[in-house]
């Protein structure tokens, strides 16, 4: 009974870890997009490692994988990167507060929420029925939202972040 356990849980880690591996970078991106950070590809040439401007977003994805994880064998033949996705979502929405001074990057202008709408509709290609649910908003209001953010887009120039000072 313990080998058939130990091996069910070998089957588990082995089959989350190839889920990570597949959808782990899409995921971090979703994240980095969601909390406005920078990010810097590896190997950009300026003596970085690769993570540095990510650690909220990777904080983020933690998370949220971690509870994919966790609720792993109850899955049931639903999507796990739907259910990663979701919560992301959830967990940024919570804590939206932390994100919303300006960060860079092109979404770094709007408000958490628009964030969210314009990562879920555009980039994650999440119907707005599904969105709207997701939220708890009506169709409608995610509609708006997501048009008011695409505006708010098109109509300013990308301005760089302002430097953090650090207290004298």
């Amino acid at each position: 009974m313990n080998e058939r356990r130990a091996a069910r849980e070998r089957r588990r880690a082995q089959e989350f870890e190839l889920f990570v591996a597949g959808a782990g970078g899409r995921l971090l991106h979703a994240a980095l997009l969601l909390t406005g950070e920078p990010g810097r590809a590896a190997g950009s040439g300026d003596g970085t490692d690769g993570s540095r401007g990510t650690e909220a977003a990777e904080r983020l994805l933690t998370a949220a994988l971690a509870r994919t994880y966790a609720d792993w064998d109850r899955l049931r033949g639903e999507d796990p990167y739907a259910r990663t996705r979701q919560e992301l979502a959830a967990r940024f929405a919570r804590s939206a507060r932390r994100y919303r001074r300006p960060r860079g990057g092109v979404l770094g202008r709007l408000s958490p929420r628009e964030r969210l709408v314009l990562v879920l509709r555009l980039h994650e290609g999440v119907p707005e029925e599904q969105t709207a649910a997701a939220l708890g908003l009506s169709v409608e209001r995610v509609r708006v939202i997501c048009t008011r953010a695409v505006s708010a887009l098109r109509s300013r120039p990308v301005t760089p972040p302002a430097p953090d000072r650090a207290a004298p």
